[in-house]
Parts: structure tokens; sequence; C-alpha cells
């Protein structure tokens, strides 16, 4: 087993409106020696937007914006910004959050050359309405029928407004590999991959051929107890020596309802489409007060780390209220997810 060291709550809600219901599932980045995050802040009524603020080091906070730093500017984003990961790729600062609007929650993506100035592309994520994809769900030669079984809620929307399916946790690997820039993406259940050379290419085009091969873009489904219901992606991917380094978030259901941990697996370095090893058990799992009890119980959803020579800061969202922090030995980790390797 891998020792983990609950550091705990790094970051609470405030009096702040924009900020007083809680704060949550922070993207984290390191740059010139500063740790920089961006959280999820929520607002009465479960209104999100994007708020800010710097540690000195991977425990300490410097300061903190009164006021979010991106809020809601289009029809797609009216009911909130939420759960923020970033990586850096060359000179670019890709921030991908999910965009909601009352009805609709999927992939949107904003990038920055400073962290300070944001341009939105918007929505890359596919805009499949759920009535079409429940048809290629039927066909258990494309999309197996489990697909249709966890997205069906969205029939239960009363209205004449675009009903999609749900596409969240986009998350980019922090380089180019092959020449292409890869992403995560989750329709429940799994965890799904896809790849282009640039963002103008996930065209609706694109997604209709993606839909077609579904089953080939699958990266992770759940296998283990711990991740049974189903997961999705958390951290950006880490580059190590053995593979790409993924923490990840898996849900299990129990009596007194859905349990959220964080859980660990590997990907080829230059095929990340293909999982080397997953550990069997939850890397950390919901046991302090504050990831029991919240706005939602039984929750660590982590969503950034940072690495301090061989130690791993993982940034998590704490029963949906409040921020925290684990950290563990890296090396180790790597050891432990390695010992079953063939």
């Amino acid at each position: 087993m891998v020792l983990i060291k609950k550091e705990g709550i790094i970051l609470k809600k405030t009096e702040l409106s924009f900020e007083c219901e809680g704060v949550l599932n922070p993207a984290v980045i390191s740059e010139n020696g500063k740790i920089h995050i961006f959280y999820r802040a929520v607002a009465k009524g479960n209104f999100s937007s994007v708020g800010y603020c710097l540690l000195s080091d991977p425990l300490t906070v410097e300061k903190r914006s009164d006021i979010p730093i991106i809020i809601p500017e289009f029809e797609h984003e009216k009911h909130g910004i939420e759960d923020p990961r970033i990586v850096k790729i060359d000179d670019t600062f890709y921030l991908t959050y999910t965009s909601y609007d009352g009805i609709n929650a999927l992939g949107t993506l904003a990038t920055s050359q400073d962290l300070k100035s944001w341009k939105k592309t918007g929505i890359v994520v596919p805009k499949i309405p759920y009535d079409e994809f429940k048809l290629l769900s039927e066909s258990e030669s494309l999309i197996p029928e489990k697909y249709q079984r966890y997205n069906q809620f969205q029939l239960n929307h009363n209205t004449d407004e675009d009903i999609f399916l749900w596409d969240k946790n986009l998350i980019f690997f922090p380089r180019r590999i092959n020449g292409k820039l890869y992403f995560l993406h989750r329709i429940r259940p799994d965890i799904q991959i896809a790849s282009v050379e640039n963002i103008e290419d996930l065209t609706p085009d694109f997604w209709k051929d993606y839909f077609l091969h579904f089953k080939d873009h699958v990266l992770l489904s759940p296998k283990h107890d711990h991740e049974i219901s189903y997961i999705g992606g958390g951290c950006p991917p880490i580059e190590t020596e053995y593979g790409w380094l993924m923490i990840y978030h898996g849900v299990h259901d129990t009596i007194d309802g859905y349990v959220y941990g964080a859980c660990a697996a590997l990907l080829e370095l230059n095929n990340p489409e293909k999982e080397i090893t997953r550990l069997s058990y939850p890397l950390f799992k919901p046991e302090e007060k504050w990831e029991l009890k919240g706005e939602v119980n039984n929750v660590c959803f982590p969503t950034g780390t940072v690495v301090k020579n061989d130690t791993l800061y993982i940034y998590y969202g704490a029963a949906d209220e409040r921020i925290a922090v684990a950290s563990l030995s890296i090396s180790k980790l790597l050891k432990e997810l390695m010992r079953d390797v063939v």
C-alpha cells in the first residue's frame, strides 16, 4: 500500500457572494516558482465561476483574489463554469472546464499566454443530441447499452431546448505526443481519449466518425470494487519514466450513496491510448470529517497536482465544499503500480 498523508484543508468558502456556498475541484499549475490555483467557486443557487489564489509553496496561500477571474459569459455556460483543469503546452496554457447551461454539461476550453487574460474557445467535446446517441447505443456494435442506462437522466427534462449527451472531465495531456494534442473526456461510465493535430480539427465530422468507432476510444472502464459504478478523469496526466501517471476518480455505490475516491493508473508514453496498469485499491478515499460531510458527502475528487522532488501533492475537492491536499512519494507510487506489470 502507498502511504498517503492527508495534509488537510487549504481553501474554504468565504462570505464573498461568488464563493459563499463552496470552493472545490481546483486546476493547479506550477509556473516560475509559484503555484497557481484556479478553483470552482459556488454562489447561491449553484451558480459557479472560477476563483484564483497563489501559493508560495504547495501548502501555503500567498494571496487570494476577492473576485472571480473567469465568469459565465455565454449561453452554454449561463448556469456555471465548473471543475477546471489546466496544463501548459508549448507556450500556451489550456484551461478546461465544464460549462453548464442548466440542462447540458459539456467540456469547454479557454487559453492564455500569461494566466491572466483568457480567450474562450468554447465547447470542444461533441454536442450530440441525446436522442441521436440513444439510437447509436441501441446498436451494440457501435455503443454498449450501458451508456444509455448511465445517461438516460437527460430524458427527465421537460423543455423545447436542445438536450445533449453530458461530456465532462475534459483534460489535456501537458505536451504533444507524436505531434498531436491528446485529451481525456468522460461520457459516463467510462473515460474516453481523443487526439487531433489542432483544436480546429474538432469538427462535427470528426465527432461523427468518433462515435462510429466509439469502442476504440474507450481508455478506462470500471474494473475494481472501489470504482465499479463509474469513473472519470481527475488530474492532468504526469509524465514519468514508466509512463503517464493518471490520477482519476472512481465511484462506487453504498447504502449511504455514492463514494468518490482517488485512483491511479499508468498509460504508455508514446501511445497513451494503452493502459499499462492501475492500482487495485483506491489511492485514497473519504475518511476525514472534511471529506465525509459537506455539500455532497463522501467525496474526494482529485483535479490538480504539483510535484516537488519526490513528493506528489494532490489537490482535491472534499465533500464538494472545500479544497484539501494529500501527499505521497511518487517513486513509491510508481513502484507499486509497476509491481504487477509482467
